[in-house]
């Protein structure tokens, strides 16, 4: 038998986690009051926040306060957003405490990171995870692959996934066409496809990824295998690093 001894959190983890809650307190206090000066001075002068779409409905990045304020005074009205907490447990390092962080919108869920140097923010990432209303059917929401009991007119799963490639520009006509069955259009329509969004993807070639395997001799990824994960199928943990 074997006993487990449980982590005892280190000072420093403790301080990290008492920086994070308190910055992104101040941070929530001052978007509910819409008090810009006071969220702008949360910010290093050299400073950065990136946001996909969660508060722009855009990619944009804005730098030091001034930019901060700015992104703020245009969003805000509609945004209003709240709960922001660390997800994980937040470290610190070299003098820089980072937390990964969760937040909510008015329309939507979020993801992000936060770095603070000398209790301000160095570096934010927001980004819009799901639409409440329009969530993924997934965990326990996840369909049913087959259905059992009796029942003579019962199709399988390949048989649906057929006739939804059949109907689809016929009696079900898409809201989307994706120009390009590469990498980055495979992933928009595999998530389309899990929002009930009808989608149809043109690829001139043969097959998908023929754009680069007419070209080069290895097919390879541009970054690290870490950033190049497909939706719903991650690389085995033994995925070679191109």
């Amino acid at each position: 038998m074997t006993d487990t001894i449980d982590h005892a959190a280190s000072a420093t983890e403790t301080d990290a986690a008492a920086t994070v809650a308190s910055w992104l307190a101040s941070f929530e206090a001052a978007l509910t009051a819409k008090d810009l000066e006071a969220a702008g001075d949360l910010f290093l002068s050299a400073s950065f926040w990136r946001d996909l779409v969660s508060f722009t409905w855009n990619l944009k990045t804005v730098e030091g306060p001034e930019g901060v304020k700015g992104m703020l005074a245009a969003t805000l009205d509609n945004v209003r957003p709240t709960g922001f907490e660390a997800s994980e447990e937040p470290t610190e390092s070299g003098g820089v405490t980072e937390a990964w962080i969760t937040f909510e919108t008015a329309v939507g869920r979020g993801l992000g990171h936060l770095r603070l140097k000398d209790g301000k923010c160095w570096t934010l990432l927001t980004t819009l995870t799901e639409l409440k209303g329009h969530e993924e059917p997934k965990r326990e929401q996840r369909p049913m692959g087959a259905e059992h009991g009796a029942d003579k007119d019962r199709r399988t799963w390949l048989e649906k996934r057929r006739q939804e490639a059949e109907d689809l520009g016929h009696t079900t006509q898409p809201y989307v066409v994706v120009v390009g069955g590469g990498q980055g259009g495979i992933a928009l329509g595999a998530r389309l496809r899990q929002l009930g969004v009808p989608a149809i993807i043109v690829e001139r070639n043969l097959r998908p990824g023929d754009s680069w395997r007419n070209r080069y001799k290895s097919l390879c990824l541009h970054d690290p295998v870490w950033y190049d994960h497909l939706p719903y199928i991650p690389f085995p943990d033994n995925w070679p690093v191109f």
